[in-house]
């Protein structure tokens, strides 16, 4: 069974599956893989500069300021680089995928709804979190302004869209709380329970 985990900027979900992985759980981060196929897959590499102008890559090196400078900008950019590249990252999920042993694994990704990802995985887990404590968690974890990270969330789906689109809810307030919310999630991916 493969279980897609997503949320918003600074919600939790990194969290939610370094628990996940901590029970033997096979994760794969599809941020992280991004920007690595972005780097390694030379077809990606010649679609990013075409679009995207040659100062996407310096020096042989994925810029990512200055992409994220780009389609955080223009919502449409960000749309033909999310074009570009779930296809790329969905291949090598499936190939991942189907060389791990246990009885799920999981697919995290921040815009798993928004990147219509939600039909590449059997079950799907939002983690929800307050709006502030998100700007906070994120400005203290990446060093960055507040404004910064609002943007970013106004491009993500708020957590009533994420809600009602999720088979499953972690609401992360208190990072004590995730864990026992884990266990119940692994209990049901893994026998079936409810």
């Amino acid at each position: 069974m493969k279980v897609g985990v997503t949320g918003g900027i600074g919600s939790g979900k990194s969290t939610v599956c370094r628990l996940f992985a901590q029970k033997g759980i096979a994760v794969y981060d599809s941020d992280a893989a991004a920007k690595r196929l972005m780097q390694e897959d030379g077809a990606l590499r010649r679609q990013l500069a075409g679009r995207f102008g040659e100062g996407t890559f310096r020096d042989g090196q994925l810029d990512r300021a200055y992409l994220a400078g780009i389609v955080f900008a223009d919502p449409q950019a960000l749309a033909d680089l999310n074009a570009l590249v779930h296809p790329v990252v969905m291949r090598d999920f499936d190939a991942w995928a189907a060389r791990q042993e246990g009885s799920y694994v999981i697919l995290e990704s921040a815009i798993l709804f928004e990147a219509g990802l939600e039909g590449s995985v059997d079950k799907t887990v939002a983690v929800l979190a307050p709006r502030e404590l998100r700007i906070e968690r994120t400005c203290r974890r990446d060093g960055c302004g507040a404004d910064q990270v609002v943007r970013r969330i106004a491009a993500q789906l708020d957590d009533d869209a994420l809600s009602a689109r999720a088979d499953y809810v972690v609401v992360n307030i208190f990072e004590e709380d995730l864990e026992p919310a884990v266990v119940k999630l692994d209990r049901i991916f893994s026998h079936g329970s409810k």
